[in-house]
């Protein structure tokens, strides 16, 4: 991928999950066992849930901010992303050497010296686990254990758009990671606002038969959409969750559906069409939008009139509150 010597930027996707912390921290690991080269991890936005800055801190903090611009300098791998995904900084004028993604392909025609993208896989850190088998190299218990979390997350404990090769991975790593360490950054603190934006949320979801909508207004970070749209698939009798929220300047989305009935990542994309980013699997997916000219609420409004249309839902119908 890249020569013995040198220097290489590792991107994971803007505001860094578990699954692109712990492959970008795995993908530096590797360079630096198997070559010369001296890697470097950068990222956009923020590290926001409570469990991705103790996954973060357990690590040594090997993630820097690049702040609005990324070096020129440097050929880049894109991890847990991929060109056309509007979700990391890349941009054409910028040296690509290599694309690891479990994401679906945003474009067919990729002119990179390097391209692994295995939309089948639950987790990047799946194909980093097969690196490292394939590598003959020892997992470190912090690796294994930032893997594992990884492969956990996005998967929801291998019950969510799992593979074969998540399985195998999941079991690699678990008589190798730290269960203590794991166990801290399961249960990290969060402040008393955090419970308040999920009391919110569940107060203004409403219920279309099987479709639940809700939204959770100024978020503490980014993927708290994520978080509330999460708690919602458990939802006795909902087969699809849309959560918006407003992150700075940006209205965030997510949906789930959990129940296998329809492809989330092509609802998330009719729903945002034009106006913004988005993409996804089969049972979850995001998407964002930048707020300039109207105001959040007209958004969100725009929509929500989207979502009723792809289900066919009346919009003078009662919906069902929550609580």
């Amino acid at each position: 991928m890249v020569a013995q010597r040198g220097r290489v930027l590792i991107l994971p996707h803007n505001d860094p999950d578990p699954d692109a912390i712990a492959s970008a921290v795995a993908m530096h690991y590797i360079f630096q066992q198997t070559t010369h080269v001296e890697g470097q991890i950068g990222y956009q936005g923020i590290v926001g849930r409570a469990e991705n800055r103790a996954l973060v801190r357990y690590l040594n903090y090997p993630l820097r901010p690049l702040g609005a611009t990324v070096p020129e300098d440097m050929p880049i791998v894109l991890v847990d992303t991929q060109p056309g995904a509007g979700n990391n900084p890349w941009q054409p004028a910028l040296p690509l050497i290599g694309v690891i993604d479990h994401h679906p392909r945003q474009k067919q025609n990729l002119s990179v010296p390097f391209v692994d993208l295995r939309p089948e896989l639950g987790a990047t850190a799946t194909i980093m686990v097969e690196y490292f088998m394939s590598l003959g190299l020892d997992i470190p218990a912090f690796l294994a254990t930032a893997l594992f979390y990884g492969i956990k997350t996005d998967t929801r404990g291998l019950s969510r758009g799992v593979s074969p090769d998540d399985a195998t991975a999941y079991f690699y790593l678990q008589p190798r990671l730290n269960v203590d360490a794991l166990a801290e950054i399961e249960r990290a603190q969060v402040p008393a606002t955090y419970f308040k934006i999920f009391v919110d949320a569940l107060e203004t979801t409403k219920l279309y038969n099987s479709v639940a909508i809700t939204h959770v207004g100024e978020m503490m970070y980014p993927d708290m959409t994520a978080e509330v749209a999460d708690l919602l698939v458990r939802l006795q009798n909902v087969e699809w969750v849309i959560c918006t929220g407003i992150y700075q300047n940006k209205l965030m989305l997510a949906v789930r559906a959990p129940s296998g009935a329809g492809d989330a990542g092509k609802l998330v994309q009719l729903i945002v069409q034009a106006d913004g980013t988005a993409g996804g699997h089969d049972t979850m997916a995001g998407g964002q939008i930048t707020i300039k000219g109207a105001s959040p609420a007209e958004i969100v409004a725009r929509l929500q009139q989207r979502v009723w249309q792809a289900f066919n839902i009346n919009p003078q119908a009662v919906a069902e509150s929550l609580i």
